[in-house]
């Protein structure tokens, strides 16, 4: 493991906004693990919404933000595979075509210093093992940026699989879109509503206590299905669960 690194927390706007407790276990996690946490106050949004939705031009202000505000870390760690992706295959791209000259530089550099929570752990720290503690059913759902876009592969399942006192149990249809994907879900909400109809099921038959991924934003819609069919199953984030310690859960 390497020891005493500073790492510049990307919190993203949507865990900032509407659930902090996943930036607050993050930082733990990482300070646990013997490193310097900081968050950059001037982060915003990383622009991928407006990219997604067809406005890149108006993505390059918040891309040359996120640049200067992470300009001087060493490493940059987010809680979220689709905003990771954003960064990592977006800002350069967005920054070449409108924005100011030499941004497209900055942001290839911070891009190449951004990681995923579960990449950073396995792949930069060396670590599967992170003393974990959470005696409760889950089963994780890999979301659709993690997967495709930033391949995290199995590295969460990895992690997941070294925490003590956990029930891991597999999701049927594992890699099925839980049909949020942004503003699809606002567009398309029919469709959005059948996919996660499917995605519910699937982890109804698991019979998990919760629901784990890397992305708050998927979490959030899968909660949303679960809490209006009265279900008692619920979500957390990947981040939370490698947080918990057996200290942590006798508190709560």
């Amino acid at each position: 493991m390497f020891g005493g690194m500073r790492v510049a927390l990307f919190a993203t706007c949507l865990v900032d906004g509407l659930r902090p407790e996943v930036g607050r276990a993050t930082a733990r996690l990482l300070r646990r693990l013997g490193h310097d946490v900081v968050v950059p106050p001037a982060q915003t949004c990383c622009g991928q919404m407006h990219v997604n939705t067809g406005y890149p031009k108006q993505a390059a202000g918040l891309v040359a933000n996120h640049v200067r505000a992470f300009a001087g870390a060493d490493v940059v760690v987010t809680p979220s595979g689709s905003c990771a992706g954003a960064i990592r295959h977006q800002h350069e791209d967005v920054a070449r075509r409108h924005g100011p000259p030499g941004l497209a530089g900055d942001a290839a550099a911070v891009a190449g210093r951004t990681y995923e929570l579960s990449e950073f752990i396995v792949d930069v720290l060396g670590l599967t093992d992170v003393g974990a503690y959470y005696p409760h059913r889950v089963t994780y759902h890999p979301t659709c940026h993690s997967l495709r876009v930033l391949r995290v592969g199995d590295r969460p399942l990895r992690l997941l699989r070294a925490v003590r006192g956990i029930d891991l149990v597999e999701l049927p249809e594992a890699e099925q879109c839980c049909g949020f994907g942004g503003t699809f879900a606002l567009k398309n909400p029919g469709v959005s509503a059948a996919m996660l109809a499917d995605k519910l099921a699937a982890i109804h038959a698991t019979g998990a206590e919760y629901c784990t991924a890397g992305d708050a934003s998927c979490l959030l819609h899968i909660w949303g299905g679960l809490s209006r069919a009265g279900s008692p199953a619920g979500t957390v984030h990947l981040a939370e669960i490698l947080a918990s310690t057996k200290d942590t859960e006798e508190e709560a």
